[in-house]
């Protein structure tokens, strides 16, 4: 008993301070996900699913070891007994028998048993921590309490998280009414006026980005489908749920371009940098399904296709007449907006600079050596999409 007690208080100081300064909700659950996993030896999956509706607008989705793709922890296996049970009861659950998951793709994935955990603060549910262990195995009392102090560590941290998002909001309503009342200027352009002339008078200065750039797919072809008044309608919706998106990564939107987006991040950590795009990617990608789900579109859904690339670019404001902007110029510049226009059906291009930092994070399939009109060199070109 001593051994088990000592056990959870390494957990509870483990995670605490782990989770100390952690303000962001992603980066709680993975957290925990990953000290559910370190828990239970014998896991398959272990995840989060948060009863919040307006998870959406400040998580997204997760890498999931089932399906091998980002999955959306709030609809993902909502419906699976264990989970229904435990949140109809208000405790912890345990089917011992074995199980499946079937992928988008039709391919099934045989489970062991699982558990299902409520995460509840002042005895309202706000989220189940679900753990599928491998076919063949059990789980152990220790595995079980060690699974009830995650979820009550969890509770807590989720619980604050949310409240910083809603201040931010608060805070970002605010800060928008204000801005109807001034040019629109790139988020990186308002910090350096908040810096004063000594801000907007700073030349462009080689840094390390990542570069994103979004175009949507047969955007010519739009209207023959529909009025122009219409295509624009649809295009603003679109571009405009992919501000919040962006901005979680920590991306600036630098320009938009009637049918496509460049998106700066900006860091000089170079895996940082890749991660934050490719995250962004993903996010974008998710949201324009929802769209499309939310517009009837499915049947004909409106594509996004994008380039990603890494490397040092010139990074500053530029004037434009009365108007500032943030941009960064260069090859690296060119090489992601080639790779957007090379995309096809709702792929994401990635350079070979960008998949040497994310390679064991998200998998990635070789498309080959590319010859770029312009460009000396072959260029390998890798995607995100199987």
């Amino acid at each position: 008993m001593d051994k088990n007690f000592q056990e959870r208080y390494q957990l509870y100081r483990r995670l605490t301070r782990r989770l100390a300064a952690v303000l962001e909700v992603n980066h709680i659950l993975e957290a925990v996900r990953a000290e559910a996993k370190q828990v239970v030896p014998g896991a398959m999956e272990a995840c989060i699913l948060l009863l919040d509706p307006e998870a959406t607008s400040y998580t997204r989705p997760m890498q999931c070891d089932l399906f091998a793709t980002p999955r959306n922890c709030l609809s993902c296996k909502r419906n699976r007994p264990a989970v229904q049970k435990a949140l109809a009861q208000h405790k912890a659950v345990l089917l011992n028998q074995p199980g499946s998951v079937t992928r988008p793709d039709g391919t099934v994935v045989a489970t062991g048993p699982e558990a299902a955990m409520p995460i509840l603060v002042k005895g309202e549910a706000l989220a189940v921590g679900t753990v599928l262990a491998r076919p063949g195995s059990r789980f152990t009392r220790r595995e079980l309490f060690l699974m009830r102090d995650l979820a009550d560590i969890a509770g807590n941290q989720l619980l604050g998280a949310k409240l910083h998002w809603q201040v931010t909001q608060d805070k970002l309503k605010i800060s928008q009414s204000l801005q109807q009342l001034t040019p629109f200027v790139p988020r990186a352009v308002a910090r350096m006026a908040q810096e004063g002339t000594q801000g907007l008078s700073q030349g462009k200065q080689r840094r390390q980005v990542a570069v994103l750039f979004v175009d949507i797919e047969g955007y010519s072809r739009l209207f023959s489908r529909m009025p122009e008044e219409e295509v624009n309608q649809l295009v603003e919706r679109f571009f405009s749920s992919f501000v919040d998106p962006i901005h979680r990564s920590g991306g600036d939107i630098n320009e938009t371009a009637g049918d496509g987006l460049m998106i700066i991040f900006s860091d000089e950590d170079p895996a940082a940098g890749a991660q934050k795009a490719v995250e962004a990617a993903f996010d974008i990608q998710a949201t324009a399904a929802m769209n499309n789900l939310s517009l009837g579109l499915e049947a004909d859904p409106l594509r996004l296709n994008m380039g990603i690339n890494l490397g040092r670019a010139l990074l500053g404001p530029t004037r434009l007449g009365s108007r500032m902007t943030y941009t960064a110029s260069g090859p690296v510049t060119n090489l992601a907006a080639r790779l957007a226009d090379m995309a096809r059906g709702g792929d994401i291009l990635i350079s070979e600079a960008v998949r040497e930092h994310v390679a064991g994070l998200w998998p990635t399939y070789p498309r080959g050596g590319v010859c770029f009109k312009g460009m000396d060199e072959t260029v390998e070109v890798f995607s995100l999409i199987s």
